[in-house]
């Protein structure tokens, strides 16, 4: 039993090979292309071994037509190709199409000749090689795998006849056959669609080779003798085109004698058996070999050439095959590149049958059939091997694609902000989908949504999910409010991983040796000491230029080894996705085992990790890496930041993030795609989505598309963040603020009753009040001025409730125009999907075409203090800023560690522009208090704190976005901001339950 050969993979085009057995290789080509000038190139061509040799003849004697020059068809096709692609190469320099070939079993005599061919016309060739006698399940894995490979443009087989069965053949994907033997390409050349398809190079070089000899094919018999499968069916199709009347035969038919008298010209599909006399030929026929293996070398045929009376042999057709696959390869190439540039998506809508009255978001959601989310992924551009599917409605997409549309042109990008809310929020996120489902379902304009991923947290808490509303949802709604792709557990797993590291740390330092702990960081294996890559980047941070442990003096070795992290300086918290509120204060270390090591620590909320911030933030793995690597979790007792990367972390936590950085793809109620990746707090960090999900998005819509994203709370807060720490990390402009108001929440900015979380509305919000909205618009200016800051144009959208009066909606909409706004639109999305924002979707086109003049509120490089008042005054119309001793002292620390050129991240109450929620409309006049400041230096940002009261109902929590307000801690107000949201006396859990039978989830909203 022969061994099993390793996979080999190869590139073909180096020199010639020095002498040994010939080699085995069956060759691919695309699709027909038409043939250029003739071009007298001889390089590569001449002079390469044939599977025939000897001149074309005919017995047709003087005058007949001659036959062409052996080489020149075949020469003429190849300098055309190399024409084309040159072509699309000065357009796309780094474009080379590759042509991957899978050989099972000996190599062929062509091997040369196709290297050669693809070598002058500039493409390149990747040979899979396997063994003999692989299987058809392993020649099918090898298909699959150069199926998804972008880097391949077309895919030929090389393996034995008894292989090539229906299964293997159409496994080929049909965009890259370039044999057209898949059913899909014979189908439509069977239809007329040969332009749409790959046709058989063995069966285009007989039609060549035929009428270049100036044979004429209209109305003559031709006979198909002995050949089956694709070629047979090609050959038909393409006779049949040409006016033919077509036959066709097996060797042993009985009617073989009689047909071969009839026919015109003869096509020898596989060699001619012993007993079947030329002479069965009648002279003058002109007869082509065109064996099924052609392409591999094996074109003899057995009878002497003295027997071949009144017969052409036409021994060019192997060579002109193969150029016509180069050919066709091109032609593959330029499809693709055709494929990556921006085009109007072909995207199947889901329609819509709005109820009224509107029922639950969790009815509604379970009303609309999601389209498979492979389905979704090839409607917007993304191939195969982009998507990891998760489910039927979910995928996470790779970020090689940003390599594969790096040259392509980014599309608009819109931010959805709002005005100061009420607690029960007003509508970004509806806003934000119905937006998306009005261009892309109903203007036919590709567009993008781009949302946060909720904690699960609110989910089972009070504020419940995250997913729209009404007839704007993202679904299935229960997917996205709950589990998704598991970006948030990695980021709980990666968070967990380093609290461990840090309290582990101080355990063996304080109970071991400078010498035992050294040894035990760089233990002995297999006799020797090596230091892993984190540790060696240690060293070189500690200046410690040595790379052999043994070599460490001891001072070196104990500053290697110790951290001496300051207990009292730990500000890596431990985080779980549950609102806890009995972990907010805890001790750790009480076991004996800790050897008397506890310390009093706190858990957190998961999303309010860095690390959550980290992958918003980042824009590649290697970014995030090193992000991660720079996270600061203490300070040892000089003074000096202790990171992630000094404790020989960082690789582990990248690790656990490898899946999570990639953006997840679903889909709004109405069928348009939506990405959903990462979920920051809006309050200690910049509660934007994912800076990769927009890059992404941006690429796919293309030039004329839109991508719109929302920013956590008001504009004074969500909208600033994303223009200064978004915008900076990601270097993206955005074209256009869509800003989100409510007549109810433009009421209470104008006097009317406090609005609080699970209490019924008074009835000033449910009636006609004019004067309170009236009022109330100064909020609403505000805010849009705020926008004018950065010199973007605003499209106010008034989310429409029920109780909204015509009189109460046309004065908003007037007095925003008159403050400024590009335009102010009424939007009914809620009640009637994207219908409802059709009105927005056409004022978001028109300003997006006004030129953005954006701006940063601040230079990086100001000192901190300046950067805080900067905002406190320009945004939120303070007076002026103060600090605390505590928020100094952090300042200049931070400034002292060389971190005073980071962003400023405010943490500040949503529920007023000032730091007292109680103060509506437009404060002024006030002094903004500073608390403390602290840093997330990883993510890249300073977040002050700033001192706040908080009133919400149930005693426990006020949160949104992400933000967490507590009423019943006492002390200073800057202590009653919490990263841990408790549960209040009833939760939404109550109603939430799961049908055994159905499997369906009831409660959700």
């Amino acid at each position: 039993m022969s061994a099993r050969l390793p996979l080999v993979l190869r590139q073909l085009g180096r020199p010639p090979r020095p002498p040994g057995p010939p080699r085995r290789l069956r060759e691919p080509c695309r699709a027909a292309s038409g043939s250029g000038s003739q071009s007298g190139g001889q390089e590569g061509l001449s002079g390469q071994q044939r599977p025939q040799d000897g001149p074309a003849w005919s017995s047709q004697g003087p005058g007949s037509p001659a036959p062409p020059a052996r080489d020149s068809i075949a020469r003429e096709v190849i300098q055309n190709s190399k024409e084309v692609l040159h072509l699309l190469q000065e357009k796309n320099p780094a474009f080379k199409p590759v042509l991957a070939i899978i050989q099972a079993g000996d190599e062929n005599l062509m091997q040369e000749i196709n290297q050669n061919l693809a070598e002058e016309a500039g493409l390149n060739i990747t040979h899979v090689c396997l063994p003999p006698d692989s299987s058809e399940d392993e020649i099918i894995d090898e298909i699959l795998k150069m199926n998804e490979d972008t880097r391949v443009h077309g895919l030929a087989l090389q393996i034995s006849e008894d292989l090539f069965s229906s299964k293997v053949l159409n496994a080929l994907n049909p965009e890259k056959d370039v044999d057209g033997v898949t059913d899909v390409n014979l189908g439509k050349l069977v239809r007329g669609d040969a332009h749409e398809c790959f046709v058989s190079p063995v069966a285009r070089a007989v039609i060549e080779l035929l009428e270049k000899s100036g044979a004429s094919l209209d109305g003559k018999k031709i006979l198909v003798v002995g050949a089956h499968g694709s070629l047979d069916a090609a050959l038909q199709c393409l006779f049949q085109r040409r006016g033919s009347m077509t036959m066709n035969s097996q060797w042993k038919t009985p009617q073989l004698q009689s047909k071969l008298h009839e026919a015109d010209i003869v096509i020898l599909g596989s060699p001619k058996p012993e007993e079947i006399p030329l002479t069965w030929i009648q002279p003058g026929t002109t007869v082509l070999n065109c064996f099924h293996d052609l392409l591999s070398g094996k074109l003899s045929c057995s009878s002497p050439r003295a027997h071949l009376n009144g017969l052409i042999a036409e021994d060019n057709l192997g060579l002109l095959a193969a150029a016509l696959r180069i050919q066709n390869m091109v032609s593959s190439g330029r499809r693709w590149l055709r494929e990556q540039q921006h085009r109007r998506w072909r995207l199947h809508s889901l329609k819509l049958q709005p109820l009224s009255p509107v029922p639950s978001d969790i009815e509604i959601s379970r009303a609309q059939t999601p389209k498979a989310v492979d389905i979704l992924a090839k409607e917007i551009g993304l191939l195969a091997d982009e998507i990891e599917i998760y489910g039927k409605s979910k995928a996470k997409v790779r970020l090689s694609l940003l390599e594969r549309l790096k040259d392509q042109a980014d599309g608009k990008y819109v931010l959805v902000a709002g005005i100061t809310p009420t607690p029960l929020g007003e509508g970004k996120s509806t806003v934000t989908i119905g937006l998306v489902q009005a261009l892309t379902a109903h203007l036919n304009v590709n567009s993008f949504a781009c949302l946060r991923q909720p904690s699960q947290g609110p989910t089972f808490g009070v504020k419940g999910g995250a997913a729209g509303g009404g007839y704007a949802q993202v679904i299935p709604m229960e997917e996205f409010n709950l589990h998704l792709t598991g970006d948030i557990h990695a980021i709980t797993a990666a968070n967990n991983l380093l609290a461990a590291a840090i309290d582990t740390r101080i355990l063996h330092e304080n109970t071991q040796t400078d010498k035992a702990l050294y040894n035990r960081l760089v233990p002995l294996v297999n006799g020797v000491r090596e230091f892993s890559e984190i540790q060696l980047a240690r060293l070189k941070k500690l200046g410690i230029n040595k790379t052999d442990p043994s070599m460490l003096t001891e001072e070196e070795m104990s500053k290697f080894a110790r951290l001496n992290i300051d207990p009292t300086t730990i500000t890596w918290q431990r985080v779980l996705d549950t609102n806890d509120r009995f972990l907010r204060k805890i001790t750790i270390g009480q076991a004996s085992t800790e050897k008397g090591y506890s310390r009093q620590a706190q858990f957190d909320i998961a999303v309010a990790s860095e690390i959550m911030a980290v992958l918003a933030l980042t824009d590649s793995l290697k970014d995030m890496k090193e992000r991660l690597g720079r996270m600061v979790v203490a300070s040892d007792k000089n003074g000096q930041p202790v990171t992630a990367e000094d404790l020989g972390v960082t690789g582990a936590l990248t690790v656990l993030m490898k899946d999570a950085i990639k953006p997840n793809l679903m889909q709004t109620l109405e069928g348009t795609p939506v990405f959903v990746h990462a979920g920051p707090f809006a309050n200690i960090a910049h509660g934007n989505s994912s800076v990769l999900a927009d890059k992404i998005a941006l690429k796919l819509v293309g030039e004329e598309g839109f991508v719109v994203t929302e920013a956590g709370f008001g504009a004074d807060i969500g909208m600033e963040k994303f223009f200064n720490i978004k915008c900076r990390a990601s270097g993206l402009v955005p074209n256009v603020v869509v800003l989100v108001a409510t007549v109810r929440a433009l009421k209470m900015h104008g006097g009317g009753p406090s609005v609080t979380a699970g209490v019924p509305l008074k009835k000033e919000y449910t009636e006609e009040n004019i004067q309170l909205v009236a009022d109330g618009c100064c909020n609403l200016q505000k805010q849009i001025q705020i926008a004018q800051l950065f010199g973007v144009p605003v499209v106010v959208a008034l989310n429409v409730f029920k109780t909204d009066t015509r009189a109460e909606i046309d004065l908003v909409c007037e007095l925003a125009k008159r403050a400024g706004a590009f335009d102010a639109v009424p939007c009914h999305h809620w009640s009637v999907g994207g219908k409802g924002s059709v009105d927005l979707a056409r004022a978001v086109r028109e300003a997006a075409n006004k030129r953005s003049r954006f701006r940063f509120l601040y230079d990086i490089q100001l000192p901190i203090v300046e950067k805080i008042r900067a905002i406190a005054q320009s945004v939120y119309g303070a007076k002026d800023i103060e600090l605390s001793p505590e928020a100094q002292s952090k300042i200049d620390r931070y400034t002292q560690q060389g971190f005073g050129n980071l962003p400023i991240c405010m943490a500040k109450t949503h529920l007023s522009l000032s730091h007292q929620p109680e103060r509506k409309g437009v404060p002024r006049d006030f002094i903004l208090p500073i608390s403390d400041v602290r840093a997330s230096i990883g993510a890249g940002f300073i977040y002050p704190l700033v001192g706040t009261e908080a009133r919400s109902a149930n005693d426990s929590v006020s949160m949104m976005c992400g933000c967490i307000w507590l009423s019943d801690v006492k002390g200073p107000p800057w202590s009653q901001m919490s990263t841990m949201p408790g549960l209040p006396t009833r939760p939404c859990f109550y109603d939430i339950d799961l049908d055994a039978e159905t499997e369906q989830v009831k409660g959700l909203f």
